[in-house]
């Protein structure tokens, strides 16, 4: 797309108040520099088809393997990555691990993501 297929305003105009408003409200470089690495981590499918599977129960790494035919190994990487965003949690039951859904902001976000592209 060539800048000159954007639509512009037709001449200059600052709007002060306006400009003034939106630096107040917006968050600091730090914040929003966490915030886009957030959203990195749902932009894998393997990882929002894991997120998926922990909406309706906690599981092992087996289990999410077998649930969406794949490596133990490859979940286990995504998972890895899910943990450190803090995304999922997980609890030692015996030899196992145990995932879970780290809060129900989690789903919040998947849900609202969904409603999105649904309209």
């Amino acid at each position: 797309m060539a800048i000159s297929d954007v639509e512009h305003c037709d001449e200059i105009h600052r709007h002060a108040g306006v400009v003034l408003k939106t630096q107040r409200q917006m968050p600091d470089e730090d914040e929003l520099y966490d915030l886009a690495e957030l959203f990195k981590v749902f932009g894998d499918s393997t990882r929002i088809r894991i997120l998926f599977a922990l909406f309706e129960q906690e599981m092992c790494v087996c289990d999410i393997a077998e649930s969406l035919e794949m490596t133990q190994s490859a979940i286990s990487h995504q998972l890895r990555i899910l943990k450190q965003s803090k995304l999922v949690g997980n609890r030692r039951e015996g030899k196992q691990i145990i995932y879970f859904l780290a809060d129900d902001h989690v789903r919040t976000i998947i849900d609202q993501g969904l409603n999105h592209i649904e309209e």
